[in-house]
């Protein structure tokens, strides 16, 4: 009987001093609080112990207020999002609320706050130029809704940082309805004492809102090949379902469009690896029929238009439109993929973001250390340096 007339606010707390205890024994190393913290948490926190310092005292706030509005004001995310800005507005006032809405990079372009939460945001940089994805700001439902593509809830020391403790946040990722595209996230928190399980449901609804304003998604080529996260593949504006090694030929054929001898595809696929070169043409085979015979043989080729995520971000950085490839990164490329020519790839990419959102050296001068040879190839060596320096996200 006791336990059903136990106040809410006493149930808050108690929580809340279980997972301070939970937190302090992961962040001192001993013992592991594996299988008392929620998986998707647990996961997070070992995420960011290898990216973020647990006394780090505020999120990084990586761009100004004149290059943000210009964003900001160019946005997708904004013109979908305008018909609920007033509803967010009115909730945050009248709920103790600061809210935002953030791009799939993990910036946040557009906040707003009720006097509970404006100097509280202001302080930790919950603030529109804040950088809260998992790799800056460590566990908190912005950058795990982005990781997981799904709602999330964080409460209390389940945020990796201990200046977010004091808060709950909900967020909800904002996914193109029609080809299911991440388009950005939307959050609301407070403060952890006034935590409602209503809050999840709450930014789920209006996230769902914004995603039904977005503008319809017209096809850049007839082959889209979004290798940059979670890989997909668009034929003809729909998706198709390919094993890895499709996709790691597909990106190697759409960085080579003059194309591909089958010793030359071996070596950028397999490398080293004993592998036959009759696995590969099984391979090609396989993709040829996927792609309605549109793929050339001698050398392999593709035979229709093709646009690539990876590529057009570098395109975008070395034309110093760094807002244009940060809108474009949606994680690692083919983090799987075992090829030694994308593997150079994504090492340089993520050496060249991370710094990029980081601004922790010259951009121009890693860039250029950075730029690929005219065959494709990366500088490896260059590459595994600037990843050991930190370079990476």
């Amino acid at each position: 009987m006791a336990a059903r007339t136990q106040k809410t606010g006493d149930t808050l707390a108690e929580r809340r001093n279980v997972l301070q205890n939970q937190w302090s024994r992961f962040v001192s190393g001993t013992p592991s609080p594996e299988g008392t913290v929620r998986h998707d948490i647990f996961g997070s926190w070992k995420r960011s112990a290898k990216r973020v310092a647990p006394a780090l005292s505020r999120a990084p706030r990586v761009i100004d207020d004149a290059e943000l509005a210009e964003i900001w004001g160019e946005s997708t995310l904004k013109q979908a999002a305008e018909a609920e800005i007033p509803t967010l507005q009115h909730m945050a006032e009248d709920g103790a609320f600061v809210m935002g809405l953030a791009d799939p990079a993990g910036r946040l372009l557009w906040t707003c706050a009720s006097d509970h939460m404006g100097a509280r945001a202001e302080e930790v940089n919950f603030v529109t130029g804040g950088q809260w994805d998992e790799a800056s700001a460590g566990t908190n439902a912005v950058g795990l809704s982005l990781q997981l593509k799904r709602p999330t809830t964080v409460f209390s020391s389940e945020h990796y940082l201990a200046f977010v403790h004091d808060w709950v946040c909900y967020a909800a990722p904002i996914l193109h309805p029609a080809t299911g595209t991440l388009m950005g996230v939307l959050d609301i928190s407070t403060t952890w004492n006034r935590h409602t399980p209503l809050g999840q449901a709450g930014v789920s609804d209006i996230a769902r809102s914004i995603a039904a304003h977005l503008p319809d998604e017209r096809p850049k080529a007839e082959l889209e090949i979004h290798a940059l996260g979670t890989p997909r593949i668009v034929l003809h504006g729909k998706e198709i379902r390919l094993p890895l090694r499709q996709v790691e030929v597909l990106c190697l054929l759409a960085l080579y469009p003059d194309g591909l001898t089958l010793d030359g595809a071996h070596a950028r696929l397999y490398g080293d690896a004993q592998i036959s070169v009759n696995t590969l043409k099984a391979e090609i085979c396989y993709l040829r029929r996927a792609l309605g015979g549109r793929l050339g043989s001698r050398p392999y080729r593709l035979q229709l238009s093709v646009w690539a995520d990876f590529i057009e971000l570098w395109h975008r950085l070395q034309s110093k439109e760094i807002d244009k490839a940060v809108g474009l990164y949606r994680g690692p490329l083919l983090t799987r993929s075992d090829s030694p020519e994308l593997e150079e790839w994504r090492y340089c990419i993520d050496a060249v973001m991370g710094e990029a959102l980081s601004a922790q050296a010259d951009f121009n001068d890693l860039l250029q250390s950075c730029t690929p040879h005219k065959n494709g190839a990366l500088i490896r060596d260059r590459l595994v340096e600037l990843a050991r320096e930190g370079c990476r996200p």
